[in-house]
C-alpha cells in the first residue's frame, strides 16, 4: 500500500526558495576564478555543468511562463488572470475582464523582459552579474511585480478585489490536487 505523503510545512518551501538561489550564487561567486569552459580540471567541468543546469532551468521556467500566459491571450481563450479571477469571484464585470486581460499581458511581458535580461547578462556580462540577477534579484523582482499590480489594481478599479496571499496560494494549490491514497484492496496482489 502506498501511503500519502505527509503535508510539508509551508516554511520549508519558503526556506528552499531562499536558500537554493543564495547557495547557487555563492557557488558561482566562489568559483569565479575558474574559467567557464571545457577545461581538463574537475573545477572547470563542475562549473560548466553547474552553470549550464542553472541557466537552462531559469530559462526553461521563464520561457514556460511566457508561453503559458501568452497562449491564453489568443482570441477565443480566457486570459490566465481572467480565469483565476473568475474562479475566485464568479462572473466578472466588463471592467474586470479588461483589467485582468491587461494584467495577463503585463505578466507575459515581465517574464519576457526577465528572460531577455538573463540571456543578455549571460552572454555579455561577467558570470557573477548574471548569477546575482537570476539567483538574488529574481524573487524580489517577482514580489515587486505583484506589489505593483496590487497598487495599480487599487487605483484603477472602482471596486478592486482584495485577497490575502494565503487565499491566493490556496486557490492556486487547488489546481493541483493532492495524491490520493490507493485503497488497500486495490493494492493487494490477490485481488
Amino acid at each position: 500500500m502506498r501511503a500519502t505523503p505527509a503535508a510539508r510545512p509551508p516554511h520549508l518551501a519558503l526556506t528552499a526558495i531562499v536558500i537554493v538561489p543564495v547557495a547557487s550564487h555563492c557557488i558561482i561567486w566562489a568559483t569565479r576564478h575558474i574559467k567557464l569552459g571545457l577545461h581538463p580540471s574537475f573545477g572547470g567541468l563542475f562549473k560548466l555543468g553547474f552553470v549550464t543546469v542553472s541557466a537552462l532551468t531559469h530559462w526553461g521556467i521563464y520561457a514556460s511562463l511566457i508561453v503559458g500566459f501568452a497562449l491564453t491571450l489568443r482570441p477565443g481563450h480566457d486570459p490566465l488572470i481572467t480565469a483565476m479571477a473568475r474562479r475566485m469571484h464568479g462572473p466578472l464585470t466588463a471592467e474586470m475582464l479588461a483589467y485582468t486581460r491587461k494584467v495577463t499581458i503585463a505578466w507575459a511581458l515581465f517574464f519576457a523582459v526577465q528572460l531577455s535580461i538573463s540571456i543578455g547578462l549571460f552572454c555579455a556580462a561577467p558570470l557573477v552579474w548574471w548569477s546575482f540577477f537570476v539567483n538574488i534579484l529574481d524573487i524580489p523582482l517577482v514580489a515587486l511585480m505583484f506589489a505593483a499590480e496590487y497598487a495599480i489594481r487599487l487605483r484603477v478599479l472602482d471596486d478592486p478585489p482584495r485577497h490575502s496571499l494565503k487565499a491566493i496560494v490556496s486557490m492556486i494549490t487547488e489546481c493541483f490536487p493532492a495524491e490520493k491514497p490507493v485503497p488497500e484492496h486495490a493494492a493487494s496482489p490477490e485481488s
